[in-house]
């Protein structure tokens, strides 16, 4: 709390100060002008000031609380910035103009004295309610960056008590301040400040969909630094300095600072004294006579307060109100499901706000089954994000799991009713184990397999038999081809082995492309033996290298899930394009193999998945049967039709086929993710 209170209570002393010295001035100047009768009508300006501002951060908050997600990032995002602009253009104001404000503002009471009534309060009005504004704008981006207002208004009540006290002081002469010295030195921090608020503020644009690069980070230390620490918590509370940032908030950070601090310096250095001016004028003026036709002493001040609140309350009413149901839901690193209450059975809305220092992931589980309804993944510090789940009878609780920490849990609660609700089964790295070992032996024995075809092609390119060594080609490539769901682990053999010519300066002709496709190329491109003889021999040591790395190799259990969708998603980018095809045209013979490598996949994959989604397999089993109808269709013995040859319609059904096929895998990842609620 306190370490977020610092910059509202900085913002509170400084505004506070601005705000008391103007009024002071405006007393004084009707003091000596005689004029102790239109003293009522300042501190009528100064309170329609304080309405507006009051009314102004209402409008705020209730606002931005009935907004959906992303749009109340982008609302709080653009305020941050709007709210660095507004502080920049007040330390730039002050320290410019501190000198001669006195001056200046006894010149527009002396003028508002001759104008009447109505010109007092409005001088006195916009005096001060340019400070209340900023400080109700910056005290609602504080807050908005802290997660909590305990600490930002605490800090700002301290700031402005103070800042009172020192104005009285000044004012009876009891104290003397260096104002140009004061506003300089925290005009310094403030910029400081600033340049956190703005890196926050950038970040709320990014998570709300307005700037690009949300999840490009130019700094990542929530992993080696303690979030939860004294230290780190003072520097994220002050300076709004996060573990985590983007490219994006590290440049606006060091540009802005570079920028605006090193105007600042310069512009004091350059200021020199000027001489204050009409003072004679001002207590010299005249009292102007009084009005001739009198109201009530209460019914000004009563209008300058309600008409802003009236207007207030008419934003918040007509605002989009924030939906039926719908619970916020705090968690942290100590308290997980703060403010979750038993919801009705349905489609429900939780809005989810980390008050905690570490990014969390967030799940909505049946804690006797560890069964899970709804998940946030990263849910930044200080962020809300709506989570939607289908509530229906049973029992309910929130798991928290920080980035470092352990996993949290919230009480049960029992929600009463009908219906039933679809729960997934977490996975862990231990279920996927068996998995990933029946995989790694079907990969092993299929690269036993390719380093006999790719020894068998070497021989047939060396002894000049190139019509044996495009059918040995094609069986070892298809080899290669049905093991694509190892790709994530083959590493740079990949590239060696199955390498396109994308980037590659020459092309075809380029040193660096090697393998089956340069094989390829040559083969069905005229080239001699001569020319294919080193190609192959290197192609042949690639696959032998390629199988004495294999049982060394990682293989990240989470990613076996993923390739039963990528495996087929290269498929219908490259071979169904036949982008992939250097002169032979059995890209249909290649996606034939990819269709093989993603059954034996979904087959170790079947018992993990029975139980979790008992009609996804044979929905793709379905689509499977299929598309391998399509594509045998498409061949003829050991000739395949290339892709440019197929008809527009047998085309379109191959795609359309495979698309469904795709559709229907896309929900395995995620029903097989690794979470962290297990």
């Amino acid at each position: 709390m306190w370490d977020d209170a610092f910059p509202s209570f900085l913002i509170g002393l400084r505004e506070g100060l601005e705000g008391g010295l103007i009024v002071s001035i405006l007393v004084a100047t009707l003091v000596r002008a005689e004029a102790r009768s239109r003293l009522p009508q300042v501190w009528t300006g100064v309170l329609a000031a304080i309405a507006v501002a009051m009314s102004f951060g209402a409008v705020l908050t209730f606002t931005a609380a009935s907004m959906p997600e992303t749009a109340q990032e982008a609302f709080g995002g653009t305020l941050s910035v709007i709210a660095v602009a507004f502080v920049t253009a007040m330390v730039f104001w002050m320290r410019r103009s501190a000198r001669n404000l006195s001056s200046e503002l006894r010149q527009k009471v002396t003028g508002a004295l001759a104008m009447g009534s109505g010109m007092l309060i409005l001088t006195s009005f916009l005096a001060v309610g340019r400070e209340g504004l900023e400080t109700a704008l910056f005290l609602w981006t504080t807050a908005q960056a802290a997660g909590e207002s305990a600490g930002p208004l605490t800090g700002a009540a301290i700031g402005l008590v103070l800042a009172t006290g020192l104005c009285w002081g000044l004012y009876r002469r009891v104290l003397k301040i260096n104002l140009t010295k004061f506003f300089t030195a925290t005009g310094v921090v403030l910029i400081v400040i600033a340049a956190g608020v703005l890196g926050y503020g950038l970040r709320d644009l990014q998570e709300g969909g307005v700037l690009p690069g949300g999840t490009a980070y130019a700094v990542d230390l929530a992993g080696s630094i303690d979030a939860g620490s004294w230290y780190s918590t003072l520097i994220q509370g002050v300076f709004n300095l996060m573990p985590t940032m983007t490219w994006l908030q590290v440049i606006a950070y060091v540009a802005y600072l570079a920028v605006v601090m090193t105007l600042f310096v310069r512009g004091v250095r350059a200021t020199t004294p000027k001489p204050e001016a009409g003072r004679a004028a001002a207590e010299g003026a005249a009292t102007p006579k009084p009005a001739a036709r009198r109201r009530p002493v209460w019914v000004v001040p009563a209008a300058v307060v309600a008409v802003p609140a009236v207007v207030a309350g008419l934003f918040v009413a007509l605002g989009r109100p924030k939906p039926a149901g719908d619970q916020t839901v705090a968690v942290s690193e100590t308290d997980c499901g703060k403010g979750f209450t038993a919801p009705k059975p349905g489609r429900q809305t939780f809005r989810m706000r980390n008050t905690g220092r570490q990014a969390a992931e967030v799940y909505l589980v049946d804690p006797s089954t560890n069964a899970v309804y709804g998940e946030i993944e990263g849910l930044a510090p200080g962020t809300t994000r709506d989570l939607v789940a289908t509530v229906a009878g049973g029992t309910y609780a929130w798991r928290c799991v920080p980035a470092s920490g352990r996993a949290v849990t919230s009480k049960p609660v029992t929600v009463a009713g009908g219906g039933a609700a679809r729960p997934v089964a977490p996975v862990s790295e231990q279920d996927l184990a068996a998995p990933l070992a029946s995989y790694r032996t079907y990969v092993g024995k299929g690269l036993d397999t390719l380093v006999a075809q790719t020894g068998v092609l070497r021989r047939d390119i060396e002894g000049g038999h190139l019509d044996k060594a495009r059918t040995d080609w094609l069986t070892a490539h298809r080899t290669y081809a049905s093991l694509g769901a190892a790709y994530g682990t083959f590493e740079d053999f990949d590239q060696r082995i199955d390498g396109r010519t994308d980037g590659l300066p020459g092309g075809e002709h380029d040193k660096d492309f090697t393998g089956f496709l340069r094989l390829e190329y040559g083969l069905w491109h005229g080239q001699s033996a001569k020319e294919l003889a080193g190609p192959a021999r290197r192609l042949s040591a690639d696959a032998a290298g390629l199988r004495k790395a294999f049982p060394s190799q990682d293989f990240d259990p989470g990613d076996l899930p993923l390739r039963a969708h990528e495996i087929l998603e290269n498929t219908l980018q490259f071979e169904l394009t036949g982008d992939t095809d250097e002169g032979s045209g059995t890209n249909l013979a290649t996606a034939d193999a990819n269709l093989a490598g993603t059954r034996e996949l979904l087959t170790v994959l079947a018992p993990l998945l029975t139980h979790r989604a008992p009609k996804v397999l044979p929905t793709v089993d379905s689509d499977i049967d299929r598309v391998q109808k399509l594509l045998d269709a498409a061949h003829d013995g050991t000739h395949w039709t290339p892709v440019e040859k197929l008809s527009a319609a047998d085309r379109q059904r191959l795609d359309g086929a495979t698309g469904q096929l795709l559709e229907d895998l896309a929900p395995i990842p995620d029903l097989l993710e690794i979470r962290k609620s297990a």
